[in-house]
């Protein structure tokens, strides 16, 4: 996005193409500035014990659930959530920022046997888990609060300081949290937003005194981001293509109860949003129905009404990249089922059914409320289909046979699996993240905090 003649970003209201909000870049110089304080900051409060720094997260879920209310009203301005998965997005993030509060005990550490080497015999020696320093840490603008908390809260919790790089759309709502931890007693140097674009998130990246990146976004931006890193530590959370497969012996109409959500909701704006079905060809015909008929229920409409599943896409841009790949997969010979027509940013449920492997939808990701479904031969089929792809963070298998599901579990490359249940069900307490493409690092605890930590050993000479 460019800035207008005033040097600001306007970000437009999805839904009612308004102005929702003007923001201002961040210049070179105050990144610096910024970063410079946050490891001044980082020294300052080093050594502040770790209960109390459990207490400060504790403090900021209590401040943020106040908050609430006028996070949830921005998410539907800014981006277009509907007001439901906006409401459960931000008792999400409160939820996960107390537990991860309470995980904070965990963090240990371990005496190494320096005995077993003959030069250690008479000495001590530990390893202690110690934060990095600086975490610059870039988010973007299709959770704004949640993917923000899961960096923000172990980064702060384990010692750190964070330094927030926002979508453009998420600015808002990034401050909005900022102050919210504030308010639950995290000193203000700790936490410092800088509003920007892609010049913003590069500038942090390559900055000296930042110590470790962190991004959840696209592929192609987290390799700009590691690029301009260099050797310093790089969490990514990247893109998805998610393969959902569903076997012969599958309850069907259980399988597509739960994977249209899953392809739908939140426009299908999350990197672990179905986006290709794999269906056994026995039941093809028969789950294509059933998934048809349940998307149909789905209602499209103004993300403000309380009953509305489909919202708009986050802007124009996005809604002419999703029908540009709607329209190469139909000019490849697939047949495309629409449940309504594109109108502004408002993109329908679509289901293209069988693209060919060369078609953008099977080799992008689309992040938008476009799902493939695809015919496999049986489950050797299905697999290998899952695994032409160069991403891997999540997957799904809906069967009732345990060796299928444990021979999906071993060979499908993701970095998480369900069986039967849909590929966009996330919890937050088991380690998330990609395989090949799809990324480094894992959130979810309490693997995050060993994350937004490294190990310092101490050896201690015997007398």
């Amino acid at each position: 996005m460019q800035p207008d003649k005033d040097g600001r970003f306007v970000v437009y209201n999805p839904w009612t193409a308004q102005v929702a909000f003007t923001t201002p870049g961040t210049s070179e110089a105050r990144v610096d500035e910024i970063a410079r304080d946050a490891k001044a900051a980082f020294y300052q409060h080093l050594k502040t014990p770790g209960h109390v720094r459990a207490d400060w997260i504790q403090g900021a879920a209590a401040a943020l659930d106040r908050a609430r209310s006028k996070i949830v009203e921005a998410m539907i301005a800014h981006i277009g959530k509907p007001r439901k998965a906006a409401e459960m997005e931000v008792k999400r993030s409160v939820a996960f920022i107390a537990a991860c509060a309470q995980h904070l005990h965990t963090l240990g550490g371990q005496l190494v046997p320096l005995d077993m080497v003959p030069a250690g015999v008479g000495s001590v020696g530990f390893v202690r888990r110690v934060p990095y320093g600086v975490v610059a840490a870039v988010t973007p603008f299709n959770a704004p609060s949640n993917l923000l908390v899961q960096k923000l809260a172990p980064a702060l919790a384990t010692g750190n300081a964070v330094v927030i790089k926002p979508s453009l759309e998420g600015t808002q709502i990034a401050e909005m949290i900022a102050q919210a931890f504030v308010a639950g007693g995290v000193p203000e140097e700790l936490v410092r937003v800088v509003p920007g674009d892609r010049a913003e998130a590069l500038g942090l990246a390559a900055h000296r005194d930042v110590d470790l990146v962190t991004l959840t976004g696209g592929t192609a931006a987290g390799d700009a981001l590691a690029r301009a890193a260099g050797a310093k530590r790089f969490l990514g959370e990247l893109g998805g293509n998610s393969p959902n497969i569903v076997a012969a012996d599958a309850d069907l109409t259980d399988a597509a109860k739960r994977i249209v959500p899953s392809s739908f909701e939140a426009s299908g704006q999350q990197c672990i949003s179905t986006q290709r079905i794999i269906v056994e060809a026995p039941v093809f015909d028969r789950f294509l129905a059933l998934f048809i008929e349940a998307t149909k229920r789905l209602k499209v409409g103004d993300p403000a009404a309380a009953d509305t599943d489909l919202g708009p896409v986050v802007s124009r841009v996005s809604a002419e990249r999703i029908a540009a790949m709607i329209e190469d997969a139909r000019a490849l010979g697939a047949r495309v089922i629409s449940c309504g027509e594109i109108r502004d940013c408002v993109i329908p449920p679509t289901i293209v059914v069988e693209p060919p492997a060369t078609a953008r939808l099977i080799r992008e990701e689309v992040f938008g409320p476009v799902v493939v479904v695809l015919r496999a031969a049986d489950v050797d089929d299905a697999i290998r289909i899952a695994n032409d792809c160069e991403f891997g963070l999540q997957g799904s298998c809906f069967t009732a046979s345990l060796s299928t599901a444990l021979r999906v579990a071993d060979e499908v490359r993701v970095g998480s699996l369900w069986i039967n249940e849909a590929s966009r069900f996330r919890l937050d307490n088991y380690p998330f993240g990609g395989m090949g493409r799809s990324g480094v690092g894992r959130e979810g605890l309490p693997y995050a905090l060993e994350e937004y930590t490294q190990l310092k050993f101490t050896g201690m000479r015997g007398v």
